[in-house]
């Protein structure tokens, strides 16, 4: 499965922002060191294995944030953040004032923006946002973690707080990533 490097870019730029433009590049240099795979120009058209966009998030994990993988939740909320911004490249998905609407056509939509790989469902009940994808063969826990900040901070941006919660994991041997948002004062 492939990413869009829109994922890598938002990352780029909110990184840079937070530890300054010379350190982020000092870390891509060490990087490239360690794999060729980030000699190369990555652009937001460039599609990048999903393992690949991982190593960047363990190392960030490593050098940015003494090793602490939990930070994953955060640039998933941080990518949807500068993603789903007034001047983000994929604004337009908030475009619908209809919170079902958002979440049975733009959550999926978003996910097909990003990944050439998986079905995204997406269905509003009651006061639950049950998001889910099927046949994604790539397992890892906090990948997982950064897709639910992701889909959560999209959710808050449209307008509504949400308290995530992870039903199913990949990593964990079932045969979905399922994720539930519980909007807060329904």
């Amino acid at each position: 499965m492939k990413i869009k490097g829109t994922f890598y870019v938002t990352t780029k730029t909110a990184m840079a922002a937070v530890f300054g433009q010379e350190r982020w590049n000092s870390f891509m240099i060490k990087l490239a060191e360690k794999d060729n795979y980030f000699k190369n120009v990555i652009m937001s058209i460039t599609l990048i294995p999903v393992e690949k966009l991982v190593v960047i998030f363990n190392e960030m994990c490593k050098e940015f944030f003494d090793g602490d993988y939990s930070q994953y939740m955060m640039f998933g909320k941080v990518g949807a953040k500068y993603a789903l911004a007034p001047d983000g490249p994929y604004k337009s998905y908030l475009l619908s004032k209809d919170l079902k609407q958002f979440v049975d056509f733009a959550l999926p939509k978003l996910w097909t923006t990003y990944f050439d790989g998986g079905v995204c469902t997406a269905k509003l009940e009651n006061n639950i946002i049950h998001f889910k994808v099927n046949g994604v063969q790539f397992k890892h826990y906090y990948f997982e973690q950064c897709l639910m900040g992701y889909f959560q901070k999209a959710i808050k941006i449209f307008g509504k707080k949400t308290v995530a919660k992870q039903v199913k994991s990949l990593s964990s041997g079932d045969d979905e990533l399922y994720f539930q948002y519980t909007i807060k004062d329904a």
